[in-house]
């Protein structure tokens, strides 16, 4: 039997999709969760957990994928996060909740690196591009969307069928693989896992991604430096079992190409300039212009869509130039829109910020679809799986790092600011950021206060501004190696 493309990349895209908004579609639904469930002080981790989950075994399900198959280790992500989906909507406190967000993660960390490896499979390398770029406005549309779907959902029918509502999708995506997607079946049994390799690398994840975590809700300490400390010794532990490893979760030799090296730390440096623009851009939308919430997050439609047509830019570049120049052409492009938002002033109008979103769109969609078919065109047919989950894995980890430090950076200027003004109170700053609580503020001290969030909001893009002047710089390096895909 032949494989249905049309179908089998229908359900890609949705799988993605559903992965994706996940991430989102619970903001909205949140004060309501806290009020039913309480746990106020524990509530980032139902955010949290899922990153780090999803981020964990990622490199693993990669490497099953390549030994076993896509099409069982899709299958099995798909039901374990339908699973941990229906866990959520029957969580009865907030740390039930926390233990199914994580369930449903592990099942995401297979759904949206294997969705990548299948459509490397079904696409050759001329329209490859093109079908990910589409894949990946499914991010962006999911963080459009989900809020609104949010509070819709919550409104109506209650705030556990924000989960619920991912069992008949999901039971719909197996449905769809199982029957239109076929592949050439592989003797699980010659399968040598390599179990020491695979959790000296998830003990590296958790002590990595967690030390980041609680950096930024605790600042610098012993248990922070602790996690740190112990992620390291996790990950030379891990380069040591791989090495001697007869079949390696990851293979070392991998990192023998400066091209795949390179692509994959591009990739992890503009995920996370893009984690500050999905989340400072409409802050700064509502605290320091006074705009809704609605508004904020339509500031950011246009990154979206135009994401599409960047990838479909790099997708012909891509034919006619190096990797290199198509690199560096769209990093120079989301660099063009992240020094304009950096040296954009305070009280601006809404539509300019359109127009560096769209900019903004436009360069990172090249930019991480290069990455993408450029990490797996760079790698054996047999190692295809395991490439595009190290892509994956760095840019969750790119994500992770960076919504740290920006925070870090953030509430760091705030306070400094703060006491400049001569103002005691810091929970002013979460008035401030919600337009309705905010008119009640004084006009002398609401002035004040949108000043001193300005003034973190700009370090903050300017710390953006550095991540792509770096990535372009490691862009650079690799002008001599890099021909056309």
């Amino acid at each position: 039997m032949r494989t249905n493309v049309k179908l089998v990349t229908i359900a890609v895209f949705v799988a993605t999709f559903m992965t994706a908004i996940e991430g989102t579609i619970i903001t909205t639904a949140m004060p309501t969760i806290v009020s039913s469930l309480k746990g106020i002080e524990i509530m980032n981790w139902v955010f949290s957990i899922y990153l780090l989950t999803s981020a964990m075994l990622t490199p693993i399900y990669g490497k099953f994928a390549d030994n076993i198959g896509r099409k069982p280790v899709f299958l099995f992500g798909t039901l374990l996060f339908i699973i941990g989906s229906a866990f959520c909507g029957m969580a009865n406190t907030m740390l039930t909740l926390i233990i199914a967000r994580a369930l449903q993660g592990l099942g995401a960390g297979a759904m949206m690196p294997v969705a990548l490896t299948i459509i490397a499979d079904l696409y050759p390398v001329e329209k490859r591009a093109k079908v990910l770029g589409l894949n990946s406005t499914a991010w962006g549309i999911a963080s459009v969307v989900g809020p609104l779907a949010g509070g819709l959902i919550v409104d109506t029918i209650g705030w556990h069928w924000i989960f619920f509502i991912n069992v008949p999708i999901g039971l719909g995506l197996i449905a769809l693989i199982w029957f239109y997607f076929h592949e050439e079946k592989k003797a699980f049994a010659a399968v040598n896992i390599d179990y020491a390799g695979s959790l000296l690398l998830m003990l590296t994840l958790v002590g990595l991604l967690l030390g980041f975590q609680l950096l930024g809700d605790y600042g610098v300490s012993l248990p922070v430096l602790s996690l740190f400390a112990f992620s390291v010794l996790m990950f030379i532990g891990f380069v040591r079992v791989e090495k001697k490893a007869a079949d390696p979760i990851i293979d070392l030799k991998l990192f023998h190409s400066k091209l795949f090296v390179v692509v994959n730390i591009v990739a992890a440096l503009a995920s996370g300039f893009l984690m500050g623009i999905d989340v400072y851009i409409p802050m700064w939308m509502q605290g320091v212009l006074g705009m809704s919430a609605g508004i904020g997050g339509l500031v950011l439609a246009p990154l979206s869509i135009l994401w599409m047509i960047g990838s479909f830019l790099a997708s012909r570049w891509l034919t006619q130039h190096s990797v290199s120049w198509v690199l560096t052409v769209s990093l120079l492009i989301t660099a063009t829109g992240a020094l304009w938002l950096f040296l954009t002033p305070a009280q601006t109008s809404f539509w300019l910020f359109l127009v560096i979103s769209s900019i903004t769109g436009v360069g990172l969609g090249a930019t991480m679809v290069v990455c993408t078919v450029t990490a797996q065109t760079s790698v054996g047919p047999t190692q295809v799986g395991v490439a595009t989950s190290f892509n994956t894995l760095l840019r969750t980890i790119g994500q992770t790092i960076m919504v740290a430090v920006f925070g870090i950076v953030l509430n760091t200027s705030n306070s400094v600011g703060l006491a400049q003004a001569q103002v005691n109170d810091s929970s002013v700053m979460n008035q401030l950021v919600d337009p309705a609580a905010a008119r009640q503020l004084p006009t002398a001290l609401l002035g004040q206060l949108r000043e001193i969030l300005y003034s973190g909001l700009h370090w903050v893009f300017g710390i953006g501004v550095l991540l792509i002047v770096l990535a372009i710089g490691l862009t650079r390096t690799i002008s001599r190696e890099s021909g056309t895909i």
